[in-house]
């Protein structure tokens, strides 16, 4: 059998891996087989940020110069092992009323989207329960978004400025890079109905519009952005999602959101400085282990001011 296409046994499961050879990001030269072998030695640290919730698959399969699509229902194509859950979609724009949804939270799985060139893996801030109810979230992002000439420089002091707003209101914001120009911060929360962490999201936004004028924005305007930081706070909406940690991302050679100290946020001024391949990923996790640990915590979780 062609070691382009072959079938292995991952736990208890059998998951076929086919084009092996195939060329994914074309100016570093990076396979199909080396995007696997990435998100398997990243496994134990993705997973968990992974568990329970289902996940947007961002597909390349001509490679990232190819054009993309982002697959939400893959009931008509994958293999019954696969965990799925029935999320609704009541304003489809192709009349459905739910979609099955992948939820990555075994190798095998995580194995078979990879194999689908499923490079990045956007995730919501919510899970489901095993019935596949869906839970209200567990975490707040702040999306902060560059419009050039900006870059992540000023994202960087943009957060700071974030940081400090969140900290008056007793939370602690973790910090990763986008694996583009942008940076995220995370919160881990208790909230009791979904519109809470959009409606204090919106808020911290727009306060930090009003006070840093001339670095912030909050509203998606793209002729305002321009020179300024966008904190983009309508992530929180149920219907959308981030990318997650640790995943790839679709850059012309591969990067790696990732987890970062503040101190490195600190520290940053140019873009370069926070920007991560897949082997410095694995690297950071041997040395420093899951940044993001803490927002697995249920007792981190934050109760938001009303």
């Amino acid at each position: 059998m062609s070691t382009d296409n072959i079938v292995v046994a991952v736990q208890d499961r059998r998951v076929r891996l086919t084009n092996l050879d195939q060329v994914l990001y074309p100016w570093s030269r990076t396979t199909k087989s080396e995007v696997i072998d990435y998100y398997a030695h990243i496994a134990p640290v993705l997973l968990p940020h992974l568990q329970d919730r289902p996940a947007t698959l961002r597909r390349f399969p001509d490679g990232v110069t190819g054009e993309s699509r982002y697959e939400k229902d893959v009931s008509r194509h994958a293999p019954g092992w696969v965990r799925t859950a029935q999320v609704p979609t009541p304003r489809s724009s192709r009349g459905r009323d739910s979609v099955h949804l992948p939820v990555l939270d075994d190798l095998a799985t995580l194995m078979w989207a990879a194999n689908l060139a499923a490079l990045e893996l956007h995730v919501p801030q919510w899970t489901v329960g095993p019935p596949g109810g869906i839970r209200p979230p567990d975490r707040l992002v702040f999306d902060l978004e560059p419009g050039p000439p900006a870059g992540l420089g000023l994202c960087c002091r943009v957060a700071e400025h974030l940081r400090a707003v969140l900290a008056e209101d007793g939370l602690t914001a973790y910090p990763k890079v986008s694996g583009g120009n942008g940076l995220q911060l995370y919160l881990p929360v208790r909230v009791t109905a979904p519109e809470h962490t959009s409606a204090y999201a919106k808020t911290i936004a727009q306060r930090l519009a009003r006070q840093l004028p001339n670095l912030v924005v909050h509203r998606m305007t793209r002729a305002e952005r321009t020179g300024r930081v966008l904190i983009d706070w309508s992530r929180n909406n149920p219907a959308k999602t981030t990318v997650a940690p640790y995943s790839l991302r679709a850059q012309p050679q591969p990067t790696v959101s990732l987890p970062v100290t503040w101190a490195e946020i600190e520290d940053c001024t140019q873009p370069g400085q926070l920007r991560f391949g897949p082997e410095q990923a694995l690297d950071r996790i041997e040395q420093d282990g899951d940044l993001w640990a803490p927002l697995l915590d249920p007792d981190r979780a934050a109760v938001l001011p009303r």
